[in-house]
């Protein structure tokens, strides 16, 4: 059974950095496209970063240059790092395969504010 689990979020002020973790099991990640998605308030789930499974990395428009995902093989988990954050950023974030295709994990919550 494929699971994800989100973890490193946090309350923030702007311009701050988090890092964000994606522990997987049941697969090896490597193998497949991931994305890291946000769900602000009120408004729909959007991927924000995705990662092919040779390493290629896109990012939403409004991330880019301030967001960076990776993965750790060895670790089978996937990175988020965020830097100068924004209020607009706050939101939870989830893992989950590019396209989607398996059921949500917790996420983890994201606050930016002063």
């Amino acid at each position: 059974q494929v699971q994800f689990v989100e973890s490193g979020g946090g309350l923030v002020q702007p311009g701050g950095s988090l890092r964000l973790s994606c522990a997987a099991s049941g697969i090896i990640f490597s193998l497949y496209a991931m994305g890291w998605y946000r769900q602000a308030p009120g408004k729909q789930r959007e991927l924000v970063a995705f990662i092919s499974s040779g390493g290629r990395t896109n990012y939403a428009d409004s991330v880019k240059g301030r967001f960076t995902i990776s993965g750790d093989n060895a670790k089978n988990t996937v990175y988020l790092e965020m830097n100068s954050l924004k209020p607009e950023d706050t939101g939870v974030y989830y893992c989950n395969f590019a396209p989607v295709r398996n059921p949500w994990g917790q996420g983890t919550q994201v606050t930016v504010s002063s």
